[in-house]
């Protein structure tokens, strides 16, 4: 994870994005009043999508199970074709 002020980000853009694709960096840009922004590749990008989706899969997953071990799940017929 690599930090940097707007004005160096902004000189040097181009060496930073190739930090950031081809090294997998992170690159926080500091600005003032703390309103930072954070540059990283979309192959990251993606993996943190990825990750949080199945982490909020995984809980709905964890509530559906406690409800049926706290008796409040239906049962259902299959129906056949």
């Amino acid at each position: 994870m690599i930090a940097v002020n707007y004005t160096t980000m902004r000189n040097n853009l181009k060496e930073y994005c190739d930090l950031a694709t081809d090294n997998g960096e992170t690159i926080i840009i500091t600005r003032k009043e703390d309103k930072n922004v954070v540059v990283l590749s979309l192959e990251q990008f993606n993996e943190m999508e990825k990750e949080l989706r199945n982490a909020r899969y995984l809980d709905k997953l964890e509530r559906g199970f406690k409800q049926l071990l706290e008796g409040k799940g239906t049962v259902h017929e299959l129906i056949e074709d």
